[in-house]
Order: C-alpha cells, then structure tokens, then sequence
C-alpha cells in the first residue's frame, strides 16, 4: 500500500504557479541571456558551458534541461534577437498610414539598430561560426515564417493593393530598400571601419536618398507622390 501511494505522489501533477522541468520562461531567458554575454566576450569556440553555467547563475544541469547543447543555445539567442527586431520593425511600420512616412521609419529603425555596438558584436560572433553552423547563422536574418525583409515585404504589398505603389516583385524591392538604406553603414560597422554608431542626420540622409530612389523606381508617380517624395529630400 505504501508502495502505491509513493508511486501515486510521483506522478502528482505540477503544483498550480509552477512550471515543468524545462518550461520556465524567465529561467529559460536566465540561460540565454548569460550564454549571449560569454558568446560576445568570448566568442563561440571559446566559451564553454561552465562559463556559461557561471555567468546565468544556474548548475549546468539546469542548462541540458534546456538546451541540448551549446549550438542549440546559439540557435535560442539568433531566434530570440530576430524576433525582437522583427516586432520592433512591424510596429512601426503598423503605425504608418503613409509609404515614404513608413519606409522613413522602417529605415531609421532598422538602420539604428543594425549599426548599434552590441549587435555589430553579435553580427561578428555569427560570422566566426559561418562555416561549421551556416543554417544556425542563415537564421540571424532569414526565417520560415517572419523576418525583417519579410515585413517590409507586407508593407510593400498592401500600399501595391491601395494604388500607392506599382511593385512586381515586392520581396525584391524590400532587400533593395533595406540594402540601400543600411548597407553602407551597416558593412562600415561590421569591417571596423567605422568606430562608432552613424549620427542620426548621416543616417536621415542615407535613408532619405533611399526612400527617393525607392519612390522613383516604385511610386505611381502622381503629384501627390512626389510633393511628399521632396519633403523627404
């Protein structure tokens, strides 16, 4: 009979206010969180998961729960900071009712953060690993469902269905805007040739003459469009 109700109390639900092994969100962050500061001071092949344990506060045990290993953490840290500047990039543009005040805002945005020291840091740490992880890596930008390309890209399309744009390949026109709005800054940064985050009126005028290439090539070209086209220049 004891033995019955030893068994029975093992498999007692998880207590209401508790999580299952493996299923807390904030320990769950704990980990990421410690594991993307070693990544970015150490760099991947560096770092260790005893490092990792040290700098989250948590026994290594605790990590396996979570992750099965130090690639699967990397993966956990690329999805979570793609996510972040994903819904970052999408309200934004939510708030938007106009092209050129949408794609201002998008590129500002965007080019802010990709410029931002921590994230050209991470940026690096991600091309050290290209070789041996490249799907991990292709995941920094890309992802089945959402990323920052393919929110512009929705963007795009719903001003091709109001009339405000005349688009044939939009997912085109999106990695065109984000290249031209971005990239220079963005491969300074990356390279080192460029110590410090771009002034805010060095990164308007990157992305006003983006937006104005963009309208030249993508607006209907009406009067309106090119009245507001001008006070972006």
């Amino acid at each position: 009979m004891a033995r019955q109700t030893r068994k029975l109390e093992r498999c007692d639900p998880v207590p209401a206010g508790r999580f299952a092994a493996g299923e807390d969100p904030a320990k769950r962050e704990q980990i990421i969180d410690g594991a993307k500061s070693v990544f970015m001071k150490l760099g991947f092949d560096a770092a260790s998961m005893n490092d990792i344990t040290r700098e989250a506060g948590v026994s290594k045990g605790t990590i396996y729960v979570y992750f099965q290993n130090k690639e699967d953490l990397f993966g956990a840290i690329i999805a979570r900071e793609r996510e972040r500047i994903t819904l970052r990039m999408r309200d934004i543009l939510a708030g938007s009712e106009e092209v050129e005040d949408g794609l201002y805002r998008f590129g500002m945005g965007f080019a802010t953060h990709i410029t931002a020291s921590q994230v050209i840091e991470a940026m690096r740490t991600v091309i050290g690993v290209v070789d041996r992880l490249p799907s991990l890596c292709r995941h920094f930008f890309n992802s089945p469902s959402q990323n920052v390309r393919t929110v512009l890209d929705d963007f795009i399309k719903r001003h091709v269905a109001l009339g405000n744009l005349k688009v044939e390949d939009t997912d085109l026109a999106a990695r065109q805007f984000i290249d031209m709005a971005s990239g220079t800054f963005f491969k300074l940064r990356l390279f080192g040739d460029l110590d410090d985050v771009p002034p805010f009126n060095e990164i308007d005028h990157v992305v006003t003459g983006a937006i104005r290439v963009f309208m030249a090539a993508y607006g209907v070209h009406d009067n309106s469009v090119t009245v507001k086209t001008k006070e972006h220049a």
